[in-house]
C-alpha cells in the first residue's frame, strides 16, 4: 500500500464518523469529574493519602508525569530550543535572603488574612465573596454571619533555617518564584554565552507559596512548578517585544490542541498592576470554575536589575559592544504554571459522547481528546485474544513502535473494554493484531476520535501511524 492510499483511507474513515458517534455533549466537565478521572486512571493522586492526605499537595501518577513531562518538553522547545537568542538555566531553590529583600518579597509579598471565630478557619480578606463557609456551604463567607477578626498581613514565603543551628541569623526562604535567580545571574549568562540584547533566559522549576487558602485541585497549591522566561531588551524596544511575546505565548497553547474559544487575553487594570510592571496581560482559560489566569506576560521595565544592583552593590548594566552604549535592560517576562497547564489540557480534552459497545448498543463514552504531542500514551497495541501467536506478534509490534512513540501493551478484557480504557486516558490510536494478521501480516489501526478503523500491512505501520497522528493534532476539528 502506498502512502497516498493511507491518506485517502484516513480521510474516508473520518467522514464516516457519524456512523460511530452521536453529537458531542455540550456540558463542560466539573472539577469533581476531572479529579475523579485523575485518581481513577493514574494522572494525579492526593499526596500522603494513606495518612489521610496533606492539604494542597498532589502527586503525579504514571500518566500524569508523562503528561507533565510532555508539557515541559514542548515549552522548552518553543521557548529555548527554537530561538537562537534564548538560553536556559536552573537556579537554586534556596538563595541568599537578601535576594528576597531586593525583590520586594520580604516587605510586600503579603495577602490580607482573617480568622473566623465561629468555625476557626482562615480566609483571604479580599476573597470573602468567593470562599464558601465550611459550616454553611450554601453561603459565602461574606454572608454567613460568622464573626471575623480584623485583617492582618500574612507573608506567603516559607521560612527555613539554612544550616545546623536554628538561629534568626540563618533564616532564608523557599523561593516563591523562579525568576529572581535569572536576574542575579544576568551578568554571568552574558559573559559565558556572549549573548547580545535582545536575548532571553528561561528556566523551569518548583516554587513555594504559603497560600492562606488552596482550592480547585492543582490550580492553586503551596508547592507548584513554573516555566518562566525573562527577555532582556533595549528600553526603547520594550513595547515591540512585549507584543511579540503576547502573541507567541497564546499561540503556544493553541499549538497544544487547546480550543481557541476557551482562551482569552486580559489586560491588567492600573490598580491591579504589580509594583514592578509597566504593563501586563494574563492568558486566561475557561476552567470548570470559570475564567482564571493561566499565564502572565509582563513588561517589568528595569525594576529587577536596578533593585539587585542597589542591594548587592554590583553593576548589572549591559554594554553594547557595537555602539558602546551602556544601559540597564528592560525585561519582558512570561510566567506560566506547569500544573495549571495540566489542568487546562485535562479540562479541554474531556468529552462525553455515544459509542456502540460489543453488542452494538449505544452507550456513553468518556474520552480525552488530547493532541498526540501531549498525550501520555500515543499508541496502544492489543492482541485480539490471549492466544500465544497473537501475543507474540503484538508484543513484537509494540516493541518496534516503542521509542518513536509512547506505547502501551494491553491484553486484559475484551477488545471493547480495552478501547474504552485507552479512550479515557486519551490514547490517539490503537493497533489490534487478529488472526488475519497471522496470515497476511496486516493489522487494524483504530482512531480514538472517529472510532474509524483502517487495515494496513505491518511494514507500512510506522508511516500509517504518522499519517493518522497528523490528522489529530487539533482533535476538536474532527468533531
Amino acid at each position: 500500500m502506498i502512502i497516498n492510499e493511507h491518506i485517502l483511507i484516513i480521510a474516508l474513515a473520518l467522514k464516516k464518523k457519524d456512523i460511530f458517534m452521536s453529537e458531542q455533549s455540550n456540558s463542560q466537565p466539573t472539577l469533581n469529574d476531572i479529579v475523579s478521572l485523575c485518581k481513577r486512571r493514574g494522572f494525579v493522586f492526593p499526596s500522603s493519602e494513606i495518612y489521610g492526605g496533606f492539604a494542597a499537595s498532589w502527586d503525579y501518577g504514571p500518566l500524569g508525569v508523562e503528561l507533565k513531562n510532555n508539557v515541559k518538553r514542548l515549552w522548552w522547545q518553543d521557548t529555548v530550543t527554537d530561538n537562537e537568542n534564548v538560553v536556559g538555566m536552573d537556579g537554586a531553590v534556596t538563595t541568599h535572603p537578601r535576594v528576597w529583600e531586593a525583590s520586594g518579597h520580604v516587605e510586600g509579598f503579603h495577602d490580607p488574612m482573617v480568622d473566623c471565630k465561629t468555625c476557626g478557619h482562615r480566609f483571604r480578606a479580599d476573597k470573602l465573596e468567593e470562599e464558601r463557609c465550611p459550616k454553611k456551604p450554601s453561603k459565602f463567607v461574606c454572608e454567613c454571619d460568622g464573626e471575623l477578626t480584623e485583617p492582618r498581613d500574612f507573608n506567603l514565603m516559607f521560612k527555613l533555617h539554612w544550616g545546623p543551628i536554628e538561629d534568626p541569623k540563618n533564616i532564608t526562604y523557599l523561593r516563591p518564584e523562579t525568576c529572581q535567580t535569572i536576574f542575579i545571574n544576568f551578568k554571568n549568562v552574558v559573559t559565558v554565552t556572549r549573548q547580545r540584547v535582545p536575548f532571553g533566559i528561561a528556566q523551569m522549576g518548583k516554587s513555594f507559596r504559603n497560600e492562606i487558602t488552596t482550592k480547585s485541585f492543582i490550580f492553586r497549591q503551596r508547592e507548584f512548578e513554573q516555566m518562566e522566561m525573562e527577555f532582556f531588551v533595549h528600553p526603547t524596544e520594550g513595547d515591540k517585544w512585549f507584543e511579540f511575546w503576547l502573541d507567541r505565548r497564546r499561540n503556544w497553547y493553541e499549538s497544544l490542541g487547546v480550543r481557541k474559544d476557551n482562551l482569552r487575553m486580559r489586560q491588567h487594570e492600573g490598580d491591579e498592576l504589580a509594583h514592578y510592571a509597566k504593563d501586563c496581560y494574563d492568558v486566561e482559560y475557561k476552567f470548570p470554575m470559570g475564567w482564571q489566569e493561566l499565564e502572565g506576560i509582563a513588561n517589568r521595565g528595569d525594576f529587577d536589575l536596578k533593585r539587585h544592583m542597589e542591594y548587592s552593590k554590583k553593576d548589572l548594566s549591559y554594554r553594547d559592544d557595537a555602539t558602546g552604549e551602556k544601559y540597564v535592560p528592560w525585561v519582558i517576562e512570561s510566567s506560566a504554571g506547569v500544573d495549571r497547564t495540566i489542568l487546562v489540557l485535562l479540562s479541554d480534552a474531556y468529552d462525553l459522547d455515544k459509542a456502540p459497545n460489543d453488542k452494538g448498543v449505544m452507550e456513553e463514552r468518556l474520552v480525552l481528546r488530547f493532541s498526540p504531542k501531549v498525550a501520555p500514551v500515543n499508541l496502544a497495541v492489543f492482541p485480539l485474544m490471549k492466544k500465544p501467536p497473537l501475543i507474540e506478534m503484538a508484543r513484537k509490534i509494540e516493541a518496534d513502535l516503542r521509542g518513536p512513540y509512547r506505547t502501551m501493551y494491553d491484553e486484559t478484557g475484551n477488545i471493547g473494554k480495552r478501547y474504552r480504557r485507552q479512550d479515557e486516558i486519551g490514547t490517539p490510536l490503537c493497533v489490534t493484531v487478529d488472526f488475519d494478521s497471522l496470515e497476511d501480516n496486516t493489522v487494524t489501526i483504530r482512531n480514538r476520535d472517529s472510532m474509524g478503523q483502517i487495515r494496513v500491512s505491518v511494514d507500512q505501520l510506522h508511516q500509517a501511524v504518522a499519517d493518522q497522528m497528523k490528522t489529530m493534532e487539533k482533535p476538536w476539528d474532527q468533531k
